[in-house]
């Protein structure tokens, strides 16, 4: 791998930005390039897959290579460009409609593979392109074109799915959060595998503050858990309350830490720990803080290094494909 010395202006392109104007699409592409040019990969080494849909612009606006396939395809044509040449850094990026919805399946094999694969979904729970209909991650009760008297389905979510589905790495970030989804995505890129990380977006013009306070800078604390391995999960501006796990139940519950009769009894987030993963991943709003940061990561072969593949032309024999596919 090459190491440089990059700015995040090394990964701009002529293309005009076409978002509309106060989407969350552009803080995350300006964390993107920040990203990016910390790991200091060389551009003509990394790779932007993307399928369709709002966040599918995104190859257009840096310069790295780059697909823009076909709805929820992204994950299963990335699988194709990582197997072809391993040592490429490959980005898939997509929003809550297209790996989740059309392209739930290969999303789900991208990551039950374990394909050393950067996902990113970018999740604003609606479909935004497509003028505003509601999407799989679309809470009870949202009115739009396709539910005018509002929708009845219970949403999905990212992060349950991803592991449910065998992801070994899931994350959490929201776009407006700019110290904190660089270290995430950091963390991201550098697990040997698939990682899964749902960013929390706003899309201002089809489901303005659709969650709440979590992307509000200032209120953020008061409602998200920051995860840190090894540490207490504690919350709220001043840290007053922290997550207890009952074991009888196997979920969490919130506790003003005042109340607790030792420091001890708030949890310790682990990392590897994949009941507690779980039990994090279904906390919601409003009754409790959602987990921002690491949720899962186990450390574990992926797909190519555990078939032994190289990505030189003596991998590719007829039977080693057949057995792929």
């Amino acid at each position: 791998m090459n190491v440089m010395q990059l700015k995040p202006s090394d990964f701009e392109t002529d293309q005009e930005v076409r978002w509309c104007p106060g989407c969350g699409d552009y803080a995350i592409l300006k964390v993107v390039k920040s990203v990016l040019a910390d790991i200091g990969r060389s551009p003509d080494e990394i790779v932007f897959v993307a399928g369709i849909g709002c966040a599918a612009r995104f190859p257009y606006y840096l310069s790295t290579y780059g697909f823009h396939t076909i709805h929820g395809r992204a994950a299963a044509v990335a699988t194709g460009v990582k197997l072809a040449n391993p040592n490429l850094d490959v980005w898939v990026v997509g929003g809550d409609g297209d790996f989740l919805s059309i392209g739930g399946n290969h999303t789900l094999h991208a990551l039950r593979r374990n394909i050393d694969l950067n996902l990113l979904l970018f999740n604003n729970a609606i479909y935004g392109l497509t003028k505003g209909q509601y999407s799989p991650t679309s809470p009870v009760g949202t009115r739009s074109p396709s539910t005018p008297n509002g929708s009845v389905e219970q949403p999905v979510n990212a992060a349950r799915f991803a592991l449910g589905a065998g992801a070994k790495f899931v994350a959490r970030g929201a776009d407006t959060l700019q110290t904190h989804l660089p270290e995430v995505l950091k963390r991201a890129h550098g697990y040997k595998g698939a990682s899964f990380v749902e960013i929390l977006q706003n899309c201002i013009v089809y489901h303005d503050g659709a969650f709440g306070a979590i992307n509000d800078r200032s209120k953020s604390q008061n409602v998200t858990v920051r995860l840190e391995h090894g540490k207490p999960m504690v919350f709220g501006k001043d840290n007053d309350k922290g997550l207890v796990f009952n074991e009888q139940t196997g979920a969490f519950e919130v506790a003003e830490i005042a109340s607790l009769n030792s420091d001890a009894e708030v949890a310790v987030h682990e990392e590897t720990n994949i009941d507690h993963a779980f039990a994090l991943a279904q906390l919601e709003q409003p009754g409790f803080p959602v987990p921002l940061g690491v949720i899962y990561a186990e450390e574990t072969p992926h797909f190519t290094e555990a078939r032994g593949f190289t990505g030189t032309k003596g991998d590719w024999d007829r039977e080693t494909l057949k057995a792929i596919l």
